[in-house]
């Protein structure tokens, strides 16, 4: 890539995270309805970081056994049988530029992606996801 063309990402890059400002745990902590109203997850300060964990599923009991939903996709066959009601999957910490940042677990596909989160107004937040360059997003909303 020519250096011009790179100076010019940067800079736009530059732009856009210095327009987006700190965002404080307290903007994010409370229960959010996932895009597809499939989970709510619970997020809360753990520490110094916010964790993200499956508070409500929409779909409890997996058709197939009769039993609660479980892991089952998970790379780590130690942990396919742990129940995902109740199961953290992300931990995030503010980075550098106000962003929270860490990794988000995907129990549909038993991966872990890099992870991002963004306010969007008081109750709704974007959760941005990626593997490789390949990322993803979705809004999920403030449960009241």
């Amino acid at each position: 890539m020519p250096l011009v063309v790179r100076r010019l990402a940067a800079g736009l890059l530059c732009l856009m995270l210095g327009g987006m400002g700190q965002a404080s745990a307290e903007e994010f902590i409370g229960t959010w309805l996932t895009e597809k109203g499939e989970a709510q997850v619970r997020v809360a300060k753990c520490g110094a970081q916010l964790c993200g964990t499956i508070a409500w599923l929409r779909d409890p009991v997996d058709p197939k056994t009769g039993k609660p939903q479980m892991d089952d996709l998970n790379p780590n066959p130690s942990l396919r049988t742990r129940p995902v009601l109740g199961m953290r999957i992300f931990t995030m910490s503010q980075d550098a530029t106000g962003s929270w940042t860490g990794t988000i677990y995907n129990s549909d596909d038993g991966q872990n992606y890099r992870g991002r989160l963004a306010p969007q107004g008081d109750n709704a937040m974007e959760v941005n996801g990626c593997a490789g360059r390949l990322c993803g997003s979705e809004v999920w909303k403030r449960v009241k």
